[in-house]
């Protein structure tokens, strides 16, 4: 990981377009839209609008005006995981959709219009790990970083580094940098224009079975501790208890349906 905030820019800064292959967008689909506009509301202070419903009933979510990250609702008869999922960003959608399918990946969703919002696309790396692509028209992705409640970075957890690194660096161009704290840990940063975006996290073994390889998205909050106990107040769950980090103070929680998220407070 790097520092919270790092991969999007100035503290409260508003985003321009996003350069290809940051993650520029977070999406939840739930099976209950108002219970979890709910959680999300009171635990991040998040207000909702709106829009736009190509995929069924969605909503973005606000932090004074400006959009953080969306939440969808499930089809009834799809019994899917509830996860987040960040989406990495694209000039070309469709060539990009090509190239994951060329390089092993398989793509779920689209390419297709998001209104006047954009054109996206749903697929996985060859282990199996769920992302988006997104090329922005009228809706940038998230417009504000560096503040509790918004996205502050995006790891991917996997087996082993090695097995999917090759994949990212030819679908979005990614530059890469090992972090090498010990033999045994196994940590990949990927960067755009010199800029870290996110992470690659090998774990082998260490890896839950009922999950597999997946994207972890990191929220920034205010006090990690405070909010833990806002999260099991709100009916979610606490997985771990916090630990202190060279990035701040970290801990992995889940909402009230099982979609599993970390929250960060960076240094003080």
């Amino acid at each position: 990981m790097t520092d919270a905030g790092g991969s999007a820019g100035p503290i409260g800064a508003a985003r321009a377009r996003y350069a290809p292959g940051t993650p520029c967008w977070v999406s939840l689909m739930a099976h209950g839209l108002t219970a979890t506009q709910d959680f999300y509301g009171e635990l991040f202070g998040w207000q909702f609008q709106p829009g736009p419903q190509q995929l069924g009933p969605y909503v973005r979510a606000l932090l004074d005006g400006r959009e953080v990250a969306g939440i969808g609702q499930l089809p009834p008869d799809r019994h899917l995981p509830v996860a987040w999922t960040p989406y990495l960003a694209s000039d070309d959608v469709d060539t990009t959709a090509e190239t994951v399918r060329l390089c092993g990946g398989t793509i779920g969703v689209g390419p297709l219009d998001a209104s006047d919002a954009g054109r996206l696309a749903i697929g996985s790396d060859p282990s199996g790990a769920v992302f988006g692509v997104w090329q922005a028209a009228a809706h940038v992705g998230t417009t504000v970083v560096g503040v509790p409640g918004t996205p502050a970075w995006y790891e991917l957890v996997t087996y082993e580094t090695a097995s999917v690194r090759k994949f990212y660096e030819t679908v979005f161009g990614y530059e890469e940098e090992e972090s090498v704290v010990s033999a045994d840990f196994d940590y990949l940063t990927l960067h755009v224009a010199g800029r870290p975006v996110a992470g690659i996290h090998g774990v082998g073994t260490a890896l839950p079975r009922d999950r597999g390889p997946h994207w972890t998205t990191y929220f920034e909050v205010a006090d990690t501790d405070v909010a833990l106990a806002r999260v099991a107040d709100l009916g979610g769950r606490v997985l771990g208890p916090a630990q202190d980090s060279a990035h701040g103070r970290v801990a992995t929680v889940a909402d009230p349906e099982g979609a599993r998220f970390s929250l960060i407070q960076g240094p003080r």
